[in-house]
């Protein structure tokens, strides 16, 4: 299975190739006014690139997540739904809120997790904890001008697979419980799946 962590790291490998090596990406100013011309455009909900921008998001899409644009004229504003089909969130359904602000993509989008789940790196009140949506990390994995959407959906899909950190937590006691007891952190996802997921239609399991 092709992970973002492992995609982020070819990505990196083919821009230091064609910067000399220097480990850096180099970012020429016409890719910069490019990215700027196609935010205005994105999140102003102009027609010039509202098909393409959403043929590269589902062309990317991993087959456990689904977009929903509630109005088609502002497609900046949308949200993700992830089922995961493995782990320890498998058969359970998470709505994700995605907001594309002015500034992308000098800045990440504004994400929210709209379904209450038990996850050390998202906690109860909906933010998440991952490095592609900051503007600086120690990882180097955090956000840049040269990311885009996708990446942004590979990373919180990856959230419940590879990119699941029990070390580095937002909801420190999910962590400890893992820990302590992984049977019982199990136990307590499995009872969250079932009482606040989605899978079902229900509009109370998720966050207004």
């Amino acid at each position: 299975m092709l992970t973002l962590t492992k995609k982020l790291r070819r990505e990196q490998e083919s821009r230091d190739d064609q910067s000399g090596g220097g480990g850096r990406p180099v970012i020429s100013k016409e890719r910069l006014i490019s990215s700027s011309r196609t935010t205005t455009t994105l999140t102003h909900g102009g027609l010039l690139n509202e098909s393409l921008f959403v043929q590269e998001l589902n062309s990317a899409l991993p087959s456990s997540c689904e977009l929903k644009f509630d109005d088609p004229d502002k497609l900046h504003d949308f949200h993700l739904t992830i089922t995961p089909d493995e782990g320890y969130w498998r058969n359970g359904q998470f709505v994700f809120h995605v907001l594309v602000t002015e500034e992308y993509n000098f800045a990440p989008p504004i994400v929210k997790c709209k379904t209450r789940l038990w996850h050390p790196n998202i906690n109860e009140e909906g933010s998440v904890c991952l490095s592609l949506l900051r503007q600086s990390s120690i990882d180097e994995m955090g956000w840049a001008p040269t990311r885009r959407l996708k990446d942004v959906v590979w990373g919180l899909n990856s959230l419940f697979t590879d990119l699941l950190n029990f070390d580095d937590p937002l909801n420190l006691e999910a962590s400890e419980m893992y820990q302590k007891d992984a049977h019982a952190f199990q136990q307590r996802v499995n009872e969250y799946i079932q009482k606040y997921s989605n899978k079902k239609g229900s509009s109370s399991s998720s966050r207004r």
